[in-house]
């Protein structure tokens, strides 16, 4: 499973690469086949940007956050693919604030391969849409950033996602999507947004844009790829000098990131890791991540048949 969702979105930088199907990948399970997803993340930075202006906080000093993840993907058919994710996330820094940790927000999508045309030396082209929603399942603090876990917030998603690959394997894919995010609850009576006192305990979260592109090469022993991701709040305010950031930020960043996976045993078990670095942003921390995982797979249709 890969992935460079935007499930955290905080302070954090961009969230953590998954890699196997996913819902912004050209990938997709073949009918009645199985595979699951455990990997691990570490997000660090020293660095963030107040706004549009780079800077560095004593009170924070480096943060830390880390994660665990599952996901499994099942292929309904061999064009409609389900999927799901669920993080358990914790945070900390060098500093005097303690961090948070807890299970954090399940999230589902839909993956639907609209249109394909393959051609006779093997050379694919595949057209897909990808429709998700998320929700939170554990009572954390979304008001104590960054070192929340999460927003707290529900979200609806759609993209479409366009891919190639070439008979040799080399492959090239681009994909956009819209995130629209709720409102959220905090535990305050008034807050300050766009410089304007709101007496309100309800923030408004800015939905998301978000796009990427993917050059790789994949064959049944090996999956190589570098990938330049960009994604955006649509609307938002920019973090108060010397303020803790808040849910009404307009987050954005642009990262650049490698990948690798080698099938163990082709078709059913591979070990994979990942590196990606933020080059520029608005509200969010200049980091770095490293992840690494395994993913297992089997299909249901041949084990029914055995049986």
């Amino acid at each position: 499973m890969r992935k460079h969702y935007i499930s955290l979105g905080l302070l954090m930088a961009v969230s953590w690469p998954i890699f196997a199907q996913t819902p912004t990948d050209g990938l997709m399970m073949p009918k009645k086949s199985w595979c699951t997803l455990l990997q691990y993340s570490h997000t660090q930075w020293d660095e963030y940007w107040q706004g549009e202006t780079k800077r560095s906080n004593p009170n924070i000093g480096t943060f830390t956050a880390q994660n665990v993840m599952l996901m499994p993907n099942y292929g309904i058919t061999d064009h409609l693919n389900v999927m799901a994710a669920l993080p358990y996330i914790w945070t900390d820094s060098d500093s005097y604030l303690e961090g948070q940790s807890g299970v954090q927000d399940l999230s589902v999508w839909l993956k639907y391969q609209a249109w394909g045309k393959k051609w006779s030396d093997g050379s694919e082209f595949k057209a897909q849409a990808t429709g998700g929603l998320s929700t939170p399942v554990s009572k954390y603090e979304n008001d104590f950033l960054p070192y929340s876990i999460g927003l707290k917030c529900q979200t609806a998603s759609l993209r479409g996602v366009l891919n190639f690959t070439h008979r040799t394997g080399l492959y090239a894919t681009a994909q956009g999507g819209h995130t629209w995010r709720s409102n959220v609850d905090v535990h305050r009576d008034a807050y300050l947004f766009n410089n304007e006192l709101i007496n309100s305990s309800e923030m408004p979260v800015p939905n998301l844009f978000d796009a990427s592109t993917r050059l790789g090469f994949i064959n049944k022993h090996l999956q190589t790829e570098v990938w330049y991701e960009y994604f955006t709040g649509l609307t938002g305010d920019d973090i108060r000098y010397n303020d803790a950031p808040q849910a009404t930020n307009k987050m954005q960043a642009a990262a650049a990131g490698i990948f690798g996976k080698y099938f163990i045993i082709p078709n059913k078990i591979a070990v994979q890791a990942s590196y990606s670095q933020v080059l520029s942003g608005r509200n969010v921390g200049q980091g770095a991540t490293i992840s690494a995982g395994a993913t297992y797979q089997f299909s249901l249709a041949k084990a029914k048949a055995e049986n």
